[in-house]
């Protein structure tokens, strides 16, 4: 008997929720490790609990999309902590963080900048210039994105981002980040057209 695809589908959503609270909690451990600033805003809310994490209860995102793909080869974990420690980074600047709290809007974009490099660090540790080319792309086009007040397309870029980590680049996805990169209305269906199929 073939499982009903209702029940394959809530199955595959609590997997995604696991996977994605389990790279925040590693995360908040990374930043804990790290002592000073980040430490102190990923550590404990006021009243001296470990502070929320609303990962939990999300589904995956870019981390473990670019962590599944076979670019990363057999270093998923890495790939996907380091990912989310840079989408954590872009939260801070433009959404709501999950793991790092700051008190402040600026000391929040303070922290995102720290979040960017720590991940990218991380990457050039890894080898993948490749990736650490393409990641830099994704946190600038998303900016881009924003500007223009468009918040769906830097979802895409994410997203987009996150498959060329995990999978490589292509030609079409070149050029979707030059027609962003130009203010062209046909950026956001080029890459969500990236995005529509399997990668």
């Amino acid at each position: 008997m073939s499982p009903d695809p209702a029940h394959a589908g809530a199955a595959d959503d609590g997997a995604a929720r696991r996977q994605a609270g389990s790279s925040l909690e590693r995360l908040r451990s990374l930043l804990l490790a790290e002592g000073g600033l980040m430490a102190n805003l990923a550590g404990s809310s006021p009243d001296g609990h470990d502070a929320p994490i609303a990962g939990p209860t999300e589904l995956a995102g870019p981390a473990q999309l670019a962590a599944s793909g076979p670019r990363v080869d057999g270093r998923g974990a890495d790939y996907e902590l380091l990912v989310e420690t840079i989408y954590e980074g872009y939260l801070l600047h433009y959404h709501a963080p999950r793991v790092v709290v700051p008190p402040e809007e600026d000391l929040g974009l303070l922290a995102g900048d720290r979040l960017y490099a720590l991940g990218l660090a991380r990457l050039v540790e890894l080898g993948d210039i490749e990736a650490v080319a393409e990641l830099a792309d994704v946190i600038a086009l998303s900016a881009l994105a924003h500007a223009s007040s468009s918040p769906e397309l830097a979802a895409a870029v994410w997203t987009a981002g996150a498959r060329a980590v995990g999978w490589g680049a292509s030609p079409r996805y070149d050029r979707a980040k030059a027609l962003l990169r130009a203010g062209s209305p046909d950026a956001l269906e080029a890459l969500r057209s990236l995005n529509d199929g399997e990668p």
